[in-house]
């Protein structure tokens, strides 16, 4: 199909194969291995693997290369290596590129696993890593040295919602000759420009809004062909973490609704800030869509909506939280986002409850920090539920 087709066209066509059956919705090739004519083909196919040809389900899977290329096209990317889980997606794309005696400049604002996998596993390769402010282009360039060798980020940060300026970023990288990894879950497919920006290497938990139905883990790595077949795909192949190609049917299924989903629940989110903003049991509404955010500005510019996700940050502490947690009856307690269902999460005492206090304290991740992913509920039932939860912590 041709690229220029709308992006919601294309989240729907991108990349299908059909068999000599012809059938409508793409086929699980549900295999671990693959038969060769000869061995005359096999040994040619394990010098060089052409287009459309598969060897191991662990290198690559029919099922799977249509997801790949379906998101490849609508990132704006040249190719896609699928993975078996949002951090294998992380991890991979780190650590394929990087050796002892690398530096890394990095974000500080970070989903936890993330941390881990920048403090502990690549310090413990030998691969220094330095954490900055990432709203402070100031800081980044400061720390961006000549042996720098990838920079890294969320492009907005999980829970505070703080943006980063992916260009600005990005350019001073490339001065140094570091690539830019940027971690977009928050920023999704539907609103991402990542690629256009600046970026070199995008990653996301597929998990999240490109499933959008709690159904499976999944990762995807997004970039030139070179770096996602010359440099990811041998690491991951090697290291085993691949994704299944009946994961791979699911997130295709979900690629075909994904930008109605994503824009019904960025709207839903941007009406439910509004309306919590000011409220007298909240210390603060953190959403970038809001004119209030410290970077609305550069949210608009850089995605062009607030997203699927606001943060609450409840005056009573931990104690409100909770109450207010256990008082909804619509969203559910989970720690996932980007579902079909709303859900809310105390990020202190879950996904980021193995943070230092002193980090938890310089990022804003407060004792009454709530974090929404916004479902597809009606939004009416929605704002009811959150301010009758609200109503419910007031008596904490």
């Amino acid at each position: 199909m041709s690229n220029d087709r709308h992006a919601r066209t294309q989240a729907i066509h991108a990349g299908t194969r059909r068999s000599q059956y012809g059938e409508v919705s793409e086929a699980i090739y549900l295999t671990q291995g693959f038969v060769y004519d000869s061995a005359e083909q096999a040994e040619a196919r394990f010098e060089e693997t052409g287009p459309d040809e598969f060897i191991y389900a662990r290198y690559g899977n029919p099922t799977v290369a249509m997801f790949e290329d379906r998101i490849a096209t609508l990132e704006g990317a040249e190719d896609a290596f699928a993975t078996a889980s949002g951090m294998a997606a992380v991890s991979g794309a780190l650590i394929s590129m990087l050796k002892s005696g690398d530096h890394v400049v990095s974000a500080r604002a970070l989903f936890g696993s993330c941390i881990y996998v920048l403090e502990e596993i690549l310090g413990r390769y030998g691969v220094e890593v330095t954490f900055v402010d990432g709203s402070d282009l100031g800081a980044w360039e400061a720390a961006i040295r000549e042996d720098t060798r990838a920079v890294f980020f969320e492009s907005v940060a999980n829970p505070t919602l703080e943006v980063i300026d992916i260009e600005a970023v990005a350019k001073l990288a490339h001065a140094k000759g570091a690539l830019v990894v940027v971690d977009n879950v928050f920023a999704t497919p539907v609103f991402s420009r990542a690629i256009s920006q600046g970026a070199d290497v995008v990653v996301y938990s597929a998990t999240k809004h490109i499933d959008g139905q709690g159904r499976a883990l999944g990762g995807v790595v997004l970039g030139s062909r070179d770096f996602i077949r010359g440099t990811l795909e041998p690491y991951m192949k090697h290291t085993g973490g691949s994704m299944s190609p009946f994961t791979a049917w699911i997130m295709l299924k979900g690629l075909e609704t994904i930008d109605l989903r994503v824009r019904a629940q960025a709207a839903s989110a941007q009406e439910l800030a509004e309306a919590l903003e000011g409220h007298a049991e909240l210390a603060r509404v953190l959403y970038p869509g809001l004119s209030a955010h410290p970077q609305n500005a550069l949210a608009m510019q850089q995605m062009g909506a607030g997203g699927t996700v606001l943060s609450i940050d409840l005056k009573g502490g931990k104690a409100a939280a909770f109450a207010f947690l256990n008082a909804l009856q619509v969203g559910v307690i989970s720690n996932n986002l980007g579902d079909a269902k709303t859900i809310v999460t105390h990020p202190a005492t879950t996904t980021h409850q193995r943070l230092p206090q002193e980090t938890k304290d310089l990022l804003g991740i407060t004792p009454g920090l709530v974090r929404v992913s916004v479902g597809l509920e009606y939004t009416g039932d929605l704002k009811a539920d959150l301010l009758q939860a609200l109503d419910a912590a007031a008596q904490a």
